[in-house]
């Protein structure tokens, strides 16, 4: 399935969970408190900005954030909660859009560069955040670990999450370095609902390659936005990547 397929009207409007999940303010505020320290008295540019879920909360604590974004009935959503003023959005695919203006932050969360499914479209993707970045600018990641340790031998399915109401399970391909997230929703009643979306992992080694082709020099990497430290055990980390000050 195409991205923009997946982010239909039907995903948009089921995307926000205001209070809960990736919205839960223990988790959003922390988000926010470290992308406004990196973005200093710069502008901010968020790639595949969705409904907004972090760039309306960045935009109040006083940091201007534009966005790109594939998905029209996204932004819909977004427009329902900011305007263009507030925050202006570019349609189109982050790996090749343009955005006007200079930025001291590009920033891409909850492991959103995993939905661009080459290699080379994600290595695009970091030449397009370094083009619009001023020197000392970051480009920062929020990705997933591939989770391939917990697969076991010879089967290619892992439940990631199971509670009442839901069940999350990854089906990888590993020749291709591809999975999908197959999350099923239901109730008391017999029915359940099927969302799927398709993503190419990337280990952190391989994103860290990445980032020298487009220029960028590895600052820091940490498990979670708190700065926690990252360790082999880690399920996740936030990179943060900077163009040289000289270029």
């Amino acid at each position: 399935m195409r991205q923009d397929e997946i982010w239909d009207a039907d995903a948009a409007q089921r995307y926000d969970t205001p209070g809960s999940g990736m919205f839960a303010p223990e988790i959003l505020g922390q988000t926010v408190d470290r992308l406004a320290e990196l973005a200093g008295d710069g502008q901010a540019l968020e790639f595949a900005i969705g409904t907004g879920r972090v760039a309306i909360p960045l935009a109040e604590r006083g940091v201007p954030v534009t966005g790109i974004e594939l998905s029209r009935p996204m932004i819909d959503q977004l427009r329902t909660k900011a305007d263009e003023t507030t925050i202006p959005v570019v349609i189109g695919d982050m790996a090749t859009a343009t955005a006007p203006g200079s930025y001291s932050l590009v920033y891409l969360v909850y492991n959103t560069i995993s939905n661009l499914l080459t290699q080379a479209e994600q290595v695009a993707c970091f030449r397009n955040a370094a083009r619009h970045l001023i020197p000392g600018g970051r480009f920062v990641i929020e990705l997933g670990v591939p989770e391939l340790r917990r697969l076991p031998p010879g089967q290619d399915a892992l439940v990631f999450r199971a509670e009442p109401g839901y069940i999350g399970l990854d089906t990888y391909d590993v020749l291709r370095q591809h999975l999908v997230s197959h999350h099923f929703t239901f109730d008391e009643s017999r029915q359940a609902r099927l969302d799927r979306s398709p993503h190419r992992y990337i280990w952190p080694a391989e994103l860290d390659l990445m980032a020298q082709l487009a220029g960028f020099e590895m600052e820091t990497r940490h498990a979670d936005w708190t700065g926690a430290e990252f360790t082999a055990e880690s399920s996740s980390h936030i990179s943060v990547y900077r163009i040289p000050r000289s270029r």
